[in-house]
């Protein structure tokens, strides 16, 4: 049985917590998947470029959480984990800038809520090997013009897993609990009004 099914038919009192979060953000996470998908973001570096401005707005909210001091005596190591350097690189190397559509919205300064945002963050990087293999059909790669989407020097499946026992071992009580999930689909609402904007600003 592959881990997705293993949590499927698990109950909520044998998961873990990042379990339930994922449980609980499925559709989210499928409808975000959805519409960048439909962006076609591979199939021109023009396409690419407003893929890449998302993820400018995304993590540059995320950035103060990253650095958050007290989010990193929780989790050590965690402010190495940004990318959001790496995507002001990839926009530099494909001469564009990025996009202020998400003015006075923002991931919270304060609270476990950060580590929801933090799961879908860290949880966008498991999946970018496939990314990066589609942007090679553009002639982009880890070195030039998607940074931001290579794997960790100790692979990505390892850094994951790490990450995953890092907030799964976080003593939280039941307000933080909530905190963490209402992070999670918040940040998933996030994503989902930034692909809105681009969808207008397309139209």
């Amino acid at each position: 049985m592959n881990s997705e099914q293993s949590t499927q038919s698990a109950t909520p009192e044998t998961m873990t917590r990042l379990e339930r979060v994922k449980a609980n953000t499925r559709e989210d996470h499928q409808q975000i998947d959805n519409m960048v998908m439909a962006m076609k973001p591979f199939d021109s570096r023009a396409n690419y470029v407003r893929f890449l401005q998302l993820q400018h707005a995304f993590h540059r909210v995320m950035k103060p959480l990253y650095e958050a001091e007290d989010i990193n005596q929780l989790v050590p190591g965690l402010a190495s984990r940004s990318r959001y350097d790496d995507v002001c690189a990839d926009l530099a190397d494909l001469g564009a800038a990025g996009r202020e559509g998400a003015q006075g919205m923002a991931a919270p300064q304060k609270g476990a809520g950060r580590m929801g945002w933090l799961y879908v963050c860290e949880g966008s990087n498991l999946g970018a090997a496939f990314l990066l293999k589609a942007a090679a059909r553009i002639g982009l790669d880890d070195s030039f013009g998607a940074r931001h989407l290579r794997a960790h020097s100790d692979g990505r499946g390892k850094h994951w897993r790490e990450f995953v026992a890092q907030l799964n071992a976080l003593e939280l009580d039941a307000a933080e609990e909530e905190a963490f999930m209402k992070g999670a689909h918040d940040a998933f609402d996030f994503f989902h009004s930034l692909l809105l904007d681009d969808q207008r600003l397309a139209a």
